[in-house]
């Protein structure tokens, strides 16, 4: 489980003196533990891996903004500090599908549900996302859906 993979690389960076991966690893603990607290209320919980996975992009997407507001207002040290989080976190995230595997996946849903056009953006979006949510970012595929569709 990503859950304990986080759990004993926080141990690892906390022998090994690494302030700024520990900082990284306590970080996306307490951004799984506020998830945790969101997901009692539900009535169907959540995978936990599924769950795990969609914060740590949740977190990924966050600090990919951060960096291109801090590089405009001309902070690249900030920009850095988020950067070093990213490699953190992307360490835990399972491997990413590559561009022509997302359109390879797209196509073949295009073709199983028949979608023509941009009126079936949604329909696609959704079949794109239960089937790969976990090794996906949803963005990037959107304007893959939506270069497709056209």
């Amino acid at each position: 489980m990503i859950r304990d993979d986080i759990k004993n690389a926080l141990i690892t960076a906390m022998k090994g003196g690494d302030k700024q991966g520990t900082a990284a690893i306590r970080l996306i603990q307490s951004a799984i533990k506020n998830r945790d607290i969101e997901e009692r209320t539900k009535s169907q919980p959540t995978e936990d891996d599924v769950l795990v996975t969609e914060v740590l992009q949740k977190m990924v997407k966050q600090r990919r903004e951060s960096i291109e507001m801090y590089v405009k207002g001309g902070r690249q040290e900030l920009a850095d500090v988020e950067q070093g989080e990213i490699d953190v976190i992307e360490r835990f995230l399972p491997a990413q599908m590559s561009e022509a595997e997302t359109s390879a996946a797209i196509e073949a849903i295009k073709a199983e549900l028949g979608a023509s056009g941009m009126k079936d953006m949604g329909r696609v979006m959704a079949e794109l996302k239960a089937r790969h949510a976990q090794n996906l970012d949803m963005s990037k595929a959107s304007g893959l859906v939506k270069a497709a569709l056209s």
